[in-house]
């Protein structure tokens, strides 16, 4: 039998992403890759902003000031170990992300039985 929901749905649009996205490139190549935590924060809200899971939108909730100082400590260990450390950054980006993402606060109300919303 088959649902009469979607469980995950999207609703992210062309426009938004590409300017969205080209923003972020923006600030990451005039500062050289050192804002890229802003560029990774951006795309995540713009990301969870749009994805619902059983009805429910997701928010992330991250920071790039958060994100920043493992950022330069990443990239000292990546410059120590002569870039090997690289394999170890992607993984961690993806962790940190998943950490700061969650559902948004449900209306008043609901999942309450007799309470109109």
């Amino acid at each position: 039998m088959v649902s009469p929901y979607k469980r995950f749905t999207f609703d992210g649009g062309a426009g938004t992403y590409i300017g969205t996205a080209l923003l972020g490139l923006l600030v990451t190549t005039v500062t050289l890759g050192i804002f890229y935590p802003f560029q990774v924060v951006l795309m995540q809200r713009w990301r969870a902003k749009h994805a619902f899971i059983d009805g429910q939108q997701l928010v992330f909730t991250g920071t790039a000031t958060g994100l920043f100082g493992l950022w330069i400590k990443w990239f000292l260990l990546s410059v120590i170990t002569l870039g090997i450390y690289l394999l170890w950054v992607g993984p961690r980006i993806e962790a940190w992300k998943w950490e700061n993402t969650t559902f948004a606060a449900a209306p008043v109300g609901a999942g309450v039985p007799g309470v109109a919303r």
